[in-house]
């Protein structure tokens, strides 16, 4: 499977929480983390969408290191969300991340009747504007999904638990800030599917 389809759920989420407003779709700077871009062991990532950049689906499908979210986009009906005007800000969980579930939960997300919390879990990494890495500051900054992740920024940028790993994955409805775990709202317990 593709990790873009993670990405793709989380743009799909901020795609509707756009289209609730006709005000700005970015993050307000209070709500949006701001400090230096977390250290990588990847290569630094452009900071403006070239001009052949795709939406955040295209681009997260177009990285291999995606596969499992690009089908878990696809499996939550999102795609068409994220395909669409945004901004979005997509913190996106590598194939590794999903390994690192426990054995056998994604294939349960994917089965049809888990839908509503695979839309769920990907809305929650999905936050409307495009957020920056130069603008990433601490606090609880609400997800498309409807609850609150906390950001921090203490030796290096988290989100909830997962460390991001790469920053600034542009795309021409967003951004892409990749991290190394999934991240379960609160009120999801995997252990009941």
């Amino acid at each position: 499977m593709r990790k873009s389809g993670l990405f793709l759920v989380a743009a799909a989420s901020l795609a509707l929480v756009a289209c609730g407003s006709d005000d700005d779709n970015t993050t307000p700077a209070s709500e949006a983390p701001t400090t230096e871009a977390p250290a990588s062991t990847e290569a630094p990532m452009e900071t403006e969408a070239p001009a052949e950049a795709g939406d955040i689906v295209a681009v997260a499908s177009s990285n291999a290191d995606f596969e499992t979210l690009v089908a878990a986009v696809s499996a939550a009906g999102l795609v068409e969300t994220l395909q669409g005007e945004g901004p979005f800000t997509v913190f996106a969980p590598t194939d590794d991340a999903f390994a690192a579930l426990p054995a056998g939960l994604v294939d349960k997300l994917l089965l049809p009747e888990n839908k509503d919390v695979l839309v769920k879990i990907l809305t929650y990494h999905v936050v409307a504007g495009q957020v920056l890495a130069a603008d990433v500051t601490a606090g609880d900054v609400p997800t498309v999904e409807g609850q609150t992740i906390a950001i921090s920024v203490d030796g290096g940028v988290k989100v909830n638990d997962a460390n991001v790993v790469a920053t600034d994955v542009l795309a021409s409805n967003g951004v892409i800030h990749v991290i190394d775990a999934v991240i379960l709202p609160p009120d999801v317990d995997p252990s009941a599917l």
